[in-house]
């Protein structure tokens, strides 16, 4: 359990480790995508699995020990709220500044296959339990399910991916290797350090203003682990790199929903009564968070599908764009006036 601190240094805390979690996953994933240059890895596998993990890997080490000091409210709400936060605000941002080109691919099987994962989340969490082999089923799917859609949306364009693959190989060399391996070391090593520092601060800030662990997981914690993937998505929205974008979001919220909670709560297994040890979680996981994970990710269906012509790819647009800005807006106030009521 993290020991009371000053105010002022839990606020330092938070600060310092949301600049340090930015700055070294962006070192991280530059890393790790040099790397995969470096060995000749096609574009769509460093957007969909290097750059979405490493984008991700914030979210993983802020909830792996928050579940290891017994905050399974911040894991979880980190975990899903980063979920929200990826499409309603990451996504929303990114065609805000310049409309998103949606392939079938994404729309039909992206969408409805992360909606399907937070509909197995929710039936997983109904007895108010996630036990470790319950944590163990959710990353065993994690393990199926991303073999599956990178294979499926490789598929629909195996040879762009190819192509670009071999310019990728061509580019890389000793010298490159070596210089990604060092940024994966430093990007790591400063990330762990300051996750522990994040969850340090977040918990006693949220002890000290008497705000639940799961609104400061929904909010600080995952705006502030999502930090890598905002930015790389506006900077690829303003080169029209519209695949990166949506490869980056899909990718995260898979390993968010799956990987990131099976491992929290497999360092920490959840219980409704805590008799055995185990933690409790909030009752707005299964009535508010996860439906709205849901709902977001039906989202994708809704407004990246080209309902006139299937086949061919679907623009989203500003409109949208406001609609996930709008709705997440809404989510926010929702979360306050509960949270304000829960207190009183």
């Amino acid at each position: 359990m993290y020991s009371d601190i000053p105010l002022w240094l839990s606020i330092a805390f938070m600060v310092g480790g949301l600049v340090a979690l930015a700055w070294s996953s962006d070192v991280f994933v530059v890393g790790a995508a040099a790397l995969a240059r470096a060995i000749g890895v096609s574009p769509f596998v460093i957007g969909m699995v290097v750059i979405g993990f490493g984008t991700s890997a914030p979210e993983l080490c802020v909830s792996a020990m928050s579940g290891a000091f017994g905050h399974a409210n911040l894991s979880l709400g980190n975990a899903y709220g980063s979920s929200i936060f990826n499409i309603a605000v990451i996504l929303g941002l990114a065609a805000l500044i310049r409309p998103i080109s949606c392939r079938p691919v994404v729309a039909f099987v992206a969408g409805p296959g992360l909606a399907a994962i937070a509909l197995g989340s929710m039936w997983l969490l109904s007895d108010g339990e996630c036990s470790r082999p319950d944590s163990l089923a959710l990353i065993a799917a994690f393990a199926v399910a991303l073999p599956i859609y990178c294979y499926i949306d490789q598929k629909s364009k195996s040879g762009e991916a190819a192509d670009a693959a071999q310019d990728g190989a061509e580019g890389g060399g000793r010298g490159g290797l070596a210089a990604a391996v060092v940024r994966l070391v430093v990007g790591l090593s400063v990330l762990v350090g300051s996750a522990h520092v994040l969850v340090w601060g977040a918990v006693d800030f949220a002890r000290f203003v008497g705000v639940s662990d799961l609104v400061i997981g929904l909010t600080v914690v995952a705006a502030g682990t999502s930090l890598p993937e905002l930015a790389s998505a506006v900077a690829s929205a303003r080169r029209g790199e519209h695949e990166f974008v949506l490869g980056n979001i899909v990718g995260s919220n898979i390993f968010n929903t799956l990987a990131v909670v099976g491992i929290a709560t497999c360092i920490s297994p959840l219980s409704p009564d805590e008799s055995n040890g185990w933690r409790a979680f909030s009752p707005y996981v299964l009535s508010r968070d996860l439906p709205l994970v849901a709902v977001m990710s039906l989202s994708l269906l809704a407004f990246g599908a080209n309902w006139r012509r299937p086949r061919e790819s679907c623009t989203i647009g500003r409109a949208k764009a406001l609609a996930w800005l709008a709705a997440f807006v809404c989510y926010a106030a929702l979360m306050a006036v509960q949270e304000m009521s829960a207190t009183r």
